[in-house]
């Protein structure tokens, strides 16, 4: 390395003090790699050609080789970061680096961590073994805890865990306070569930953990779970589930603050398009903030907060995602800032003149076509952070000034002094920027061609001086001290070819003293306080208002304070309503606080029985977590207020209820999934809205007439309310705030779904009348579609009958296609299919009869996988779909269920379930003469949790039933997919002890069924509890009517029955199980009965001292709760509704306890759908469930259910075989050939690993069974597959083996000629793209992320030669690394391994 050092003076200089300028030729090769040691001079550049350190002392001014360090010995400079420092203890430090151990021709590598106390005085010690990260707790200031100063959380792999020791199953979070001499793994409140761990970060105040989701079927989701005290962690939830999944690699933890946590979602397995939702100061509910973020491929998102300015941040949305998703058009960028925390979002304000005091081309008023855009995140051009500094309000950005962001090359560079309210352009081109001693001095330098000068600025950029640098150069960075309080910089530049000196490289780090421009250091008088907000409406955020002593524009002086943080001062603001939340068991309703339920109060209060006493209670508000604001200037929310003690939650053992009366019937009634919010329909056209479980309503928009309302098939708090116009409202948030837009037409009257919806949740189809006022001559239905959630819309299609998006959760299909029955030529029924949003049409189908989507089927008399190739479904003799009416029963076990009716009007309606193969092309007949109404609802129910088993009522005299009109039924069911029906097995005795009078051999329980309900949702089972069924029905030959039937009940998914009550009940289930609750239907009613043994006893309660005709129960979709509500009318106003709310929550405060590691110590027993059958297996398999003992008494909760778990599968028994395609049992159950067909021909495909295949018999394997061995009716005779198969094991073996030796051998040459071979322990590679390798799925080290498939022994070698790739990548990327952090800034460097952008170094 060689030097220059001089003094100049600039030309143009308007001060007579000159500039310090010294210049260092350093190498052929670009300096990549500069790293300012923190509060220091020091400066420390890795020359990774040479494998030498050089160190300047003097802030790049000289430099010199670190001597101590052996020449050429340096592989890599690791930043701080990557050690794991405690913030407390700054000798603490955490180092993570590969162990490799020979084994066969390679190594096998392991990522260890280790430990020093003394800052590696001493040799570090060993943590843990197989870690993919590890880190103090205590390693950022926000992070609040009283944990042990010296917890360590680490990822790594549970030895213990089934499997292979790296698989995802193993992986842990784990935790230690005597670096892992003792160790605990974290069960993030779900149990042993805690597992598939794939990355762990700490930011902000938020701890964060990411786990692969375990579940069969998932397609690589993930969950988060986040804690702020390290005590209690929760699942992270997001408003739209099925849209915003976070999936491995497609989400982003953006730079956040100590009030939320902010994630961005990419919302497409492909794309580069995302979401930003944030947090409530919890971190665990997040609501959407920003839609359309720009990302790029590598995760990183364009937004970045203003440094030391809480709540302020700025971010680039595509402005035309809908094109680039469709049509790969080329982004469109705009710039939005945020002044309250990402609660809302405006464009940036243009500067209203240029550079030359000319007007700006566009209308600044008009913000859709004239704001500023800034380059971002994504497309850095320098060091350290994109827009701002420590220097307090000043950002600077290099961008355009129109509709959208210009390309960098045609861009400006613009500062803002006030945050980013306002902007002005403070030079033409693209500049290179950077701030200096605490933004009293400011530097730029051209970006975009050859320069000889930089500028720079003294005045907050006013005016600009030239300093002429004596070279031509091509500036490439441009860098100072990483808290920007010094006045010496750095340019890194490329030297014009004229200026190459002999024997010296064209790359130089030019060192820049601007310390000569000033003599005199700022005093308190050249100071002011600048406020961080300029609008009075937004000064407030969390109850301050923020400011700092800033040096003033014109004072001419240099502030000194090196190495010193401006300093944040808070003036507390009155408190205003919305820095209060709801308090706890308070739920947030018309934007008001309301109870989730009665109010627990301590044993002292309400002991009088007075009724006019009363006690002091929440009055449903609480201060946010975190916030200043003085109340004593404001409305104090949170002080408790007076109430009478019939709010309070009764004492233990009582239940409690409310009783409300509505004018009008209810006809529609719907709860959010996974909430206590239900939405009423009256018919009077009004809605009503409850937020604890029909405690208190609350009427929506009165004066609007509602029609009907939807609930979002895949996005659990999402709703609208459809009205007679064009208006519509909706929730994102499950009811708790609710927006009117507009549609682009009245909803239909054709009997079309007014609203579909897709997984992407913002995707919605309407479906509305056209041209039906007036006359209606023209009236027709007419479908739009929004990519918005209703926004904007854009047509498809009219003349309609039915509109769809083909993509459902599992009918993975074409995001964009559409399907459309129309009319033909506006007459005849047609079904289309329209991909790229129905601008590419395909006629499908002519003369339909309409199509639906099931599971992973699109039916339309034809069957589609992927909603473009449709099968003809084959149908036995005498039942197609072109003949006869039919409906689409159940396919969750990879079958469609399809009842084809082969009895109509005039005479009594039944059918034919049929069941097809594994595609749904080919359909045998299940079983004969199963019962259906006149409006196509059938007898046929599937039991929730327990898949495969099916209840049906058959018609007994389908002859006799033709002639006379009346149908007799009975009941039958299958537990093996409807392969095999038989009666239900009755019970021997009553309830009241007596047996039954009905004893020979045709005598078997018959129950009531779906045809027969009031309210469809009312099923026999329930997601809750595993096994327990319940029904109406009666012991005898055939089912009686219902009025003679009484109450049954089956906890071993209906093998075996008991009667637990006389007479007919409606029954509901509630907290998994724990409680049931009945009442009587047949008659008028005042009380309810309840068993909290599954009915071995029943207690009474009365609800009313007036009898109610009670229609249903209801309770929340997953019946996991304790409360209840009777739906009913009184006994002569059937044209008014009443809701009964009944609390069983005080019943019992005492908690299940779930125990996997001691299973029967506990309240949950294991059971089997084997247990009190003789038959072992269920579908080839035997699996265990946990429920909650029929005894025990206890409330299970919302508490994580144990998962079910297969034990072992199953020989292969007749029950795991139905009878082939053109194939019917006879009396003797016996599958035999349907008179005049033929057997389909044999399939002489082989499949994967198949060695042989088989002539086809009567039979076929049921799809949904897993059995092994055994007996195989369905196999004929064995034949040999060809092809590949013939080749002997020899050959197949010098096959596999071949190309890996070659490998072997180019390694091993690469890794003696490398000089890698120095060791067995090396370090992994920096983390610029640890994001890109993975996230610590395999053992941690990117070879083993990236070549899972490798056979073991090579892993050690391919991990050398990608080690050398990737190093050489790494260190020509290094330039745009994502830029510096600061002290205040509350985030974590190391974050990109949770796709994180903010940094602390």
């Amino acid at each position: 390395m060689s030097y220059s050092h001089s003094w100049m003076c600039s030309v143009t200089s308007l001060s007579s003090l000159c500039l310090s300028i010294a210049l260092s030729y350093v190498y052929p090769f670009l300096v990549m790699q500069i790293v300012f040691l923190r509060s220091a001079l020091s400066v420390v550049y890795h020359d990774d050609i040479d494998g030498d350190v050089y160190v300047s002392q003097d802030e790049g001014k000289s430099w010199s080789r670190a001597t101590d360090i052996p020449s050429g010995e340096v592989m890599m400079l690791i930043k701080h970061y990557i050690l794991r420092q405690q913030i407390s203890k700054w000798d603490h430090i955490l180092y993570q680096g590969t162990v490799c151990t020979p084994w066969g021709w390679g190594d096998v590598c392991d990522d260890t961590t280790y430990y020093t106390t003394d800052a590696f005085v001493s040799t570090p010690k060993e943590l843990l073994k197989e870690t993919s990260r590890c880190q103090f707790a205590d390693s950022s200031k926000d992070f609040k805890h009283d944990a042990h100063e010296n917890l360590i959380y680490c990822v790594g792999y549970d030895s213990s865990s089934a499997g292979s020791s790296h698989s995802l199953t193993s992986s842990r979070l784990f935790s230690s306070s005597d670096f892992f001499a003792t160790s605990n793994v974290e069960d993030l409140g779900i149990g042993k569930n805690a597992k598939g761990v794939v990355a762990f970060a700490i930011v902000s105040k938020f701890a964060v953990v990411a786990l692969n989701d375990l579940t069969p079927g998932s397609e690589g989701d993930m969950f988060l779970y986040v804690t702020v005290d390290t005590k209690e962690w929760a699942k992270a939830q997001f408003p739209h589930a099925s849209q915003a999944r976070l999936r491995e690699n497609t989400y982003t933890i953006v730079e956040s603050t100590v009030h939320s946590l902010a994630v961005d979602v990419m919302l497409q397995d492909q794309g580069t398009i995302g979401t930003l939702f944030v947090s409530n100061s919890n971190g665990n509910f997040f609501a959407e903030s920003l839609k359309d973020t720009n990302r790029n491929r590598g995760g990183y998102v364009d937004y970045e907060n203003v440094y030391g300015i809480e709540g302020v941040g700025i971010a680039n949305v595509v402005i035309n995602a809908q094109d680039v998703e469709r049509k790969n058009m080329p982004k469109e960028l705009r710039s939005m800032i945020t002044l309250d925390d990402r609660s809302s979002w405006s464009t940036l304000l243009p500067p209203t003149r240029g550079t030359e005091g000319k007007l700006i081309a566009c209308n600044p008023s008009d913000t859709t076509d004239c704001s500023l855009h800034l380059h971002s995140v994504t497309d850095p051009h320098n060091f350290g952070r994109i827009f701002s500094s420590p220097a307090p309000g000043l950002v600077m950005g290099v961008g355009s000034i129109g509709k959208q962001l210009a390309p960098y090359e045609e861009c400006d560079t613009f500062l803002s002094t006030d945050a980013g309210l306002t902007w002005n352009m403070v030079h033409k081109n693209a500049h290179l920027y950077e701030f200096g001693d605490s933004g009293s001095i400011l530097v730029i330098v051209n970006d975009e061609e050859m320069t000889d000068s930089v500028s720079y600025s003294t005045d907050f950029g006013s005016t600009w001086k030239s300093f002429n640098l004596g070279h031509n150069v091509r500036a490439r960075g441009l860098t100072t001290v990483s808290d920007s309080t010094s006045q010496k910089f750095m340019l890194l530049a490329q030297v014009s070819r004229q200026d190459q000196q002999d024997g010296q490289g064209r790359y130089a780090v030019m060192f820049l003293d601007f310390a000569p421009t000033r003599s005199r250091q700022c005093g308190d008088n050249d100071f002011e306080q600048w406020y961080a907000r300029g609008r009075r409406d937004k000064e407030c955020l969390m109850g301050v208002k923020q400011w700092y002593n800033r040096r003033k524009a014109g004072a001419n002086c240099y502030v000194g304070d090196k190495f010193i943080d401006p300093v944040l001062h808070d003036d507390q603001c009155p408190c205003e309503d919305h820095d209060y939340e709801c308090d706890y068991n308070y739920v947030r309703s018309n934007n008001e606080c309301v109870p989730a339920g009665l109010e627990r109060i301590p044993s002292t209060m309400c002991t009088t029985g007075k009724p006019d006493e009363s006690y002091m209670g929440s009055s449903g508000y609480r201060l946010i977590a975190g916030n200043r604001c003085n109340p004593a200037n404001g409305p104090k929310k949170d002080d408790p207020i007076t109430k009478p003690c019939s709010q309070a939650e009764p004492a233990e053992g009582e239940i409690t209820n409310q009783i409300h009366n509505f004018e009008a019937k209810v006809v529609q009634h719907q709860f959010f999934k996974d909430s206590n919010t239900i939405l009423v329909r009256l018919s009077d056209n009004t809605i009503w809205q409850s937020s604890n479980e029909g405690f208190t309503w609350d009427q929506k928009f009165p004066g609007e007439r509602f029609l009907a309302f939807y609930m979002h098939t895949h996005t659990n708090q999402r709703a609208y309310l459809i009205t007679d116009t064009e208006k519509f409202f909706y929730t994102s948030d499950g009811g708790r705030d609710w927006h009117s837009l507009s549609a682009p037409s009245p909803p239909n009257s054709f009997g079309a779904a007014v609203l579909r919806f897709q997984p992407r949740s913002d995707y919605l189809i309407w479906v509305g009348n056209v041209g039906c006022a007036g006359t209606a001559e023209n009236c027709r239905a007419e479908a739009q579609f929004s990519r918005d959630n209703g926004r904007s819309w854009n047509f498809i299609e009219d003349y309609l009958v039915n509109c769809d998006w083909a993509r459902d959760d599992e009918l993975l299909v074409d995001w964009t296609q559409i399907i459309c029955e129309s009319y033909q030529n506006k007459q005849g029924s047609q079904l289309i299919s329209g991909r790229d949003y129905f601008d590419k049409k395909t006629k499908l189908f002519e003369h339909v009869v309409g199509f639906t989507k099931f599971s992973e089927f699109l039916i339309v008399a034809e069957v589609s996988l992927d909603g473009r190739t449709f099968a003809a479904g084959q149908f036995p003799p005498g039942m197609h779909p072109n003949t006869h009416a039919y409906t689409v029963l159940e396919s969750s076990t990879g079958s469609i269920f399809l009842h084809m009716t082969m009895s109509e009007w005039p005479n009594p309606f039944w059918g034919n379930p049929l069941k097809s193969n594994s595609n749904g092309t080919y359909f045998g007949l299940s079983i004969d003469n199963v019962n259906r109404n006149d409006i196509g609802f059938v007898d046929f129910e599937k039991f929730v949790g327990l898949d495969g088993i099916a209840m049906v009522n058959v018609v007994a005299n389908p002859a006799e039933a033709t002639l006379s009109g009346s149908k007799v039924l009975q009941t039958r069911i299958t537990h093996n997919d409807g392969g095999t029906w038989r009666p239900l097995t009755p019970p021997k005795f009553d309830s009241q002890g007596r047996t039954y009078p009905c004893s020979n051999v045709g005598c078997a329980l018959h129950v009531h069924g779906y045809t027969e309900r009031i309210d469809a949702r009312a099923t026999y089972s329930s997601p809750g509890v595993v096994g327990v069924v319940m029904a109406v029905g009666n012991v005898g030959e055939v089912l009686a009517p219902y009025t003679e039937s009484d109450t049954f009940l089956s906890r071993d998914g209906g093998f075996t029955w008991e009667e637990v009550h006389k007479d007919a009940h409606l029954w509901e289930f509630g907290d998994s199980g724990s409680i049931i609750v009945i009442v009587n239907d047949e008659e008028p009613t005042d009380h309810v009965l309840f068993t909290t043994d599954e009915g071995i006893s029943w207690r009474q309660y009365q609800f009313s001292n007036d009898k109610l005709r009670i229609k249903s129960i209801i309770t929340v979709q997953e019946d996991t709760s304790r409360k209840f509500m009777l739906l009913a009318h009184p006994p002569h106003d059937s044209m008014s509704s009443t809701i009964v709310h009944i609390d069983f929550t005080s019943l019992t405060h005492k908690e299940c306890v779930l125990n996997i590691e001691d299973p029967g110590h506990d309240d949950f027993e294991i059971w089997s759908p084997s247990e009190e059958r003789q038959e072992v297996c269920l579908f080839g398999r035997q699996t265990l469930y946990h429920r909650r003992k029929r005894d025990a008494n206890c409330v299970v909760g919302k508490q994580y259910k144990a998962e079910e778990k297969v034990i072992k599968n199953c020989a292969c028994t007749s029950d795991d075989f139905e009878c082939e395609f053109n194939y019917v049992k006879n009396a003797e159950g016996q599958c035999v050939l349907v008179p005049g067909r033929t057997p389909m021909p044999d399939d002489d495909s082989c499949r994967g690993d198949d060695d042989y295949w088989y002539e086809r018999t009567a039979y076929r394997k049921v799809h949904y069974s897993s059995c092994e061995g055994g007996e195989r009716p369905d196999r004929g005779t064995q034949h040999l597959c060809p092809g590949l198969k013939g080749h002997s094991a020899f050959f197949w073996l010098m096959v596999l083996l071949f190309p890996f030796a070659i490998t072997a051998l180019v390694s091993w040459w690469w890794y003696k000629k490398s000089g890698l071979a120095r060791g067995t322990i090396r370090l992994p590679g920096g983390d610029y793209y640890s994001g890109y390798r993975g996230a610590g799925l395999g053992s941690g080290s990117g070879a083993l992320d990236t070549l899972a498939s490798v056979p073991w022994f090579l892993v050690g070698l391919a991990g050398i030669a990608y080690e050398y790739v990737a190093s050489r990548v790494e260190s020509t990327a290094m330039l745009y690394r994502t830029r510096r952090g600061y002290k205040d800034v509350p985030v974590d460097e190391d974050a990109q391994i949770l796709r994180f952008e903010d940094e602390e170094e």
